[in-house]
């Protein structure tokens, strides 16, 4: 994880200068998530929860039900935001502008623009440009990172299996995927960035700014499976500024002992001992199985899992 920050995305004026843009403003907003676990919430005692045990955000969403997934209900976001001080953040649905309209209004802090819950726009994403608030955005590789970052998004989300099923493996598969292509980037010659841009159909002057910096220019978290200590510190040596945590965290019978334990993780990621004091006591870990019998077979066979 770098420790330099990262606010500088494009190289025209019209968006490094923080006075005349804010979307470097916006980027470094996001910037001071990293080194955090951002923990997903459904009602203000798991927010008060997560606020003590340490989260350097909350994000707000509705308890999982059958049908059309939308943004929070306005009034679970106010109550939640006289609760708690840290930042909030809140999940619109991908293109629906407009319920990104109303969360601002509601004065969160942070927009996910997330493709957990039902997509408005099958094409668009929103343009996140035109708003004030930072907006997260979701990826499986550098591509798709980069194009959101394209389109305004200050803080990007490498996610992996977020049905919470405690599954960490897609998630591993994305970062991995990600670091690899921003490797291989670093190590082109100039002349070869164009291509590469293209391959993975990203914007060639992002894509070069990256190769400048030698990682993602905003803050990327890991999303998907995340629920033990060691799955946290995991993200972490892999490259990434912090995780996001699913509501499953709260499926125990001491909530806030398995919170503190993963945000102790992230802040001492590189040291097993306080890693193995974090994971210690720790029950109802795993949400779920990560692979199932079938699975388990072909692994073993030395097949494609």
């Amino acid at each position: 994880m770098a420790d330099d920050g990262a606010v500088t995305i494009y190289n025209s004026n019209a968006i490094t200068d923080a006075n005349k843009n804010p979307f470097s403003i916006k980027v470094g907003l996001g910037q001071m998530l990293r080194g955090g676990a951002i923990i997903e919430v459904n009602n203000s005692e798991q927010a008060k929860i997560a606020e003590s045990a340490g989260a350097c955000c909350i994000i707000v969403t509705e308890p999982f039900k059958r049908g059309i997934s939308r943004m929070p209900d306005p009034s679970l976001i106010k109550e939640i935001k006289r609760e708690v001080s840290v930042p909030v953040m809140a999940k619109s649905r991908v293109g629906h502008f407009v319920e990104a309209q109303i969360l601002e209004s509601v004065g969160v802090d942070y927009i996910d623009e997330s493709e957990l819950l039902a997509v408005a726009d099958e094409d668009n994403f929103i343009n996140k440009h035109n708003f004030g608030v930072p907006f997260v955005c979701g990826c499986r590789d550098l591509g798709e990172a980069l194009r959101r970052v394209r389109e305004g998004a200050a803080m990007i989300r490498i996610q992996g299996d977020l049905s919470g099923s405690g599954d960490i493996v897609e998630t591993v598969r994305s970062v991995r995927k990600a670091m690899g292509d921003i490797r291989i980037l670093t190590n082109l010659d100039e002349d070869e960035v164009f291509a590469f841009s293209k391959t993975i159909a990203a914007p060639y002057d992002v894509v070069a700014q990256t190769k400048q910096m030698g990682r993602l220019p905003v803050a990327h978290f890991a999303a998907g499976g995340i629920v033990t200590p060691a799955d946290a510190a995991l993200m972490m040596q892999l490259g990434c500024d912090g995780v996001f945590i699913g509501p499953e965290v709260f499926n125990c019978s001491d909530p806030y002992k398995r919170v503190r334990g993963i945000v102790q993780a992230i802040r001492n990621y590189n040291d097993p001992h306080v890693l193995a004091e974090t994971s210690c006591g720790l029950d109802e870990a795993m949400a779920g199985l990560n692979l199932g019998e079938d699975r388990v077979e072909q692994f073993g066979a030395g097949g494609i899992y």
